[in-house]
């Protein structure tokens, strides 16, 4: 996930939409690789042309140009919880890691960033597994009609212990995930031969690109075990065609098992490429997203003279916070002095 620094000129709830209406335009923009990535990784690409026009083709002429985008709607709506629980996780973790003095080293802050990340996950997990399911199926013959039907049906079924099925493979992945992240931060001044505080807005984005790709390549089996298992474990007699995966397992390992059993190593990566190349577009579709509803709101609290520009207001001091800002305007506004009528 893409970070920013908090900026002390927007409110909680400004940056909260920012991130939110970024991160559902860059989801909605990159969801047919996304869809590639699932479907490869259920193994319902099997048997047919692999590539990913192959695969966008063969969906949007089975079920037309909508299905490009199934689940999507759903992965959108999960942004706002899951934004506002990894919010607050990172707060408590990073109070946890805080020396004496209140400060905090980088790779503690990566490790409170994983760990704040992997609780939002595990909270909003079922809505994960939903849009699996909603992926997975074909919409002229839908098993599920959207994120409540699909809610009650499962549990009504298959049990609430279902709705977090692979929800270990989460925890497991975010070791290797971590470590990718980690790895990429600690070697950055190498990279680019300088310090990290003097790095531009075009090596942040490659630095997020890079660290993004490291991470998901490495985490990538466990997430690939994970999508199996959400689409029905064991195969759920439930679900049409046994839920369309192409092995048969009992469980986490028994499936790592099968996969390397039937279709070799290189099969826990299935569906890797889409995965990598959804990166640079999204990432670079939620940066500009984000940079513009800032500027929108900080136009919109007095900080600049245009949404279009980062031209600052004149006068206006930039270290103060929104309230602050709009206390003073309160103070100096030119107060209109009743006009006494001449008396004789």
């Amino acid at each position: 996930m893409a970070t920013w620094r908090r900026d002390g000129r927007l409110t909680g709830s400004q940056r909260l939409l920012c991130a939110g209406l970024a991160g559902a335009l860059s989801l909605s923009l990159t969801a047919p690789l996304e869809l590639a990535t699932v479907l490869a990784q259920v193994g319902m690409v099997r048997g047919h042309s692999q590539g990913l026009w192959a695969t966008g083709r063969r969906v949007w002429l089975a079920e037309g140009p909508r299905a490009l985008w199934k689940g999507n709607g759903v992965a959108c709506l999960r942004l706002f919880p899951c934004s506002m629980v990894q919010l607050a996780a990172y707060r408590k973790f990073v109070v946890l890691f805080m020396d004496d003095l209140g400060r905090i080293s980088q790779w503690s802050s990566i490790v409170a960033g994983s760990l704040a990340g992997m609780v939002s996950m595990i909270v909003t997990y079922p809505t994960d597994l939903i849009k699996t399911r909603l992926i997975v199926q074909n919409m002229l013959e839908p098993s599920y009609k959207g994120l409540i039907h699909a809610f009650s049906t499962i549990y009504q079924q298959e049990g609430f212990l279902a709705l977090y099925r692979g929800v270990s493979l989460t925890v497991l992945g975010a070791v290797p995930f971590s470590a990718g992240s980690l790895l990429v931060y600690m070697n950055l001044e190498k990279i680019w031969n300088g310090p990290r505080d003097r790095f531009s807005h075009l090596q942040n984005f490659a630095n997020v690109c890079v660290a993004a790709a490291v991470s998901q390549t490495l985490s990538f089996p466990f997430d690939t075990v994970k999508r199996k298992m959400q689409d029905g474990e064991a195969q759920s007699p439930y679900l049409p065609h046994c839920g369309g995966v192409d092995v048969h397992f009992s469980g986490a390992m028994d499936c790592f098992r099968q996969i390397v059993k039937t279709q070799g190593v290189p099969g826990l990566w299935s569906g890797l490429t889409a995965n990598l190349l959804k990166v640079v577009p999204y990432f670079g579709v939620m940066f500009s997203m984000f940079e513009f509803c800032k500027r929108i709101f900080l136009y919109q609290n007095g900080y600049i003279l245009s949404p279009l520009t980062y031209k600052l207001t004149p006068g206006v001091d930039q270290s103060l916070k929104p309230q602050e800002l709009r206390e003073l305007k309160k103070f100096f506004k030119p107060r209109k002095l009743e006009s006494k009528k001449p008396t004789l």
